[in-house]
């Protein structure tokens, strides 16, 4: 009974899952068909009023029908290759670049499709004879539908990456305010090898840490008086510890410094250093470090 009821709700979340996924393809095809529609009819409109085929032979009525087969074909190809590439998309919830189908690609495949499609139905159907010229002219027209598709694309991909940029801008001084309020509120205990002499700071005290042979030296402000400590620790550990707050930076291979003390980034030829605020010792800046400084001060 229990591996009845157990394979009943399997098969009943399974059901509930197709049906959600269905609903979200056929609500995702539904926007392409708006455009498909208005580039099939402007391909109709087109040879409609320019004329492009010597239709001459046929009365209104049938050149009119003969126009909207075009139109149709065009019509056709673009629905069946968006279909696939939906249906790609929605059955493995993967990009569908990942299976070669890029917008140049199923572009280039209407163009093909719908050119074959449009010629075979001119020669058999409306009686052209199919010059290069014809031929000409109905790749120049299906290829209409490729780029329309293309700058759709285009257009609605950058919508969404506007829609996601202005959602982070709304979340962003939330994030900035939650920040500031960790720099200035959490403490770090920077541990040493030897037992007691442990040192726990606020994270806005720190003011730079600087290794020295198998210690560390951990510069911080008490009030506004500069300390200094030694604790017995490796530069890579504090880094470790440290690395959470983005106001930290390596600024030489032994040194760690807090930008928010920084006041200067002063140069002498080849040599860069840093100079803190109300400090008198000089920092050195490898030149490696020397653009990411220069972005966070």
């Amino acid at each position: 009974m229990r591996n009845f009821d157990s394979e009943f709700w399997a098969t009943t979340h399974n059901r509930f899952g197709m049906k959600i996924k269905l609903t979200q393809f056929i609500y995702s095809f539904k926007d392409d068909l708006r455009i498909l529609l208005s580039i099939s009819f402007g391909v109709f409109l087109f040879v409609l009023f320019f004329q492009p085929f010597p239709l001459d032979e046929f009365d209104f009525n049938n050149r009119l029908l003969l126009i909207a087969g075009l139109g149709s074909i065009v019509f056709l190809f673009m629905v069946l290759v968006r279909f696939f590439v939906q249906w790609l998309k929605q059955k493995y919830e993967q990009s569908i670049s990942e299976y070669g189908i890029s917008t140049f690609t199923g572009g280039l495949i209407i163009l093909v499709l719908s050119s074959v499609a449009f010629a075979f139905y001119l020669r058999y159907v409306g009686s052209v004879r199919i010059s290069f010229y014809i031929m000409l002219k109905i790749v120049l027209i299906c290829l209409a539908a490729p780029v329309a598709l293309w700058q759709y694309d285009t257009f609605r991909e950058l919508r969404q990456q506007n829609a996601t940029l202005l959602q982070e801008r709304e979340t962003f001084p939330g994030k900035i305010e939650k920040q500031e309020e960790d720099y200035h509120t959490k403490s770090i205990e920077i541990i040493s090898e030897n037992n007691g002499e442990n040192l726990n700071l606020l994270i806005s005290d720190i003011v730079f840490v600087k290794s020295a042979d198998n210690y560390v030296e951990v510069v911080f402000k008490e009030g506004d008086v500069f300390r200094k400590k030694l604790l017995r620790n490796t530069l890579k550990n504090i880094e470790q510890q440290l690395r959470q707050y983005s106001n930290f930076t390596r600024c030489h291979r032994i040194c760690i410094v807090n930008t928010h003390y920084i006041e200067k980034l002063n140069r002498n030829y080849s040599n860069h250093w840093l100079i803190i605020k109300g400090f008198d010792e000089r920092i050195p800046v490898s030149i490696q470090y020397v653009m990411k400084l220069r972005e966070s001060i």
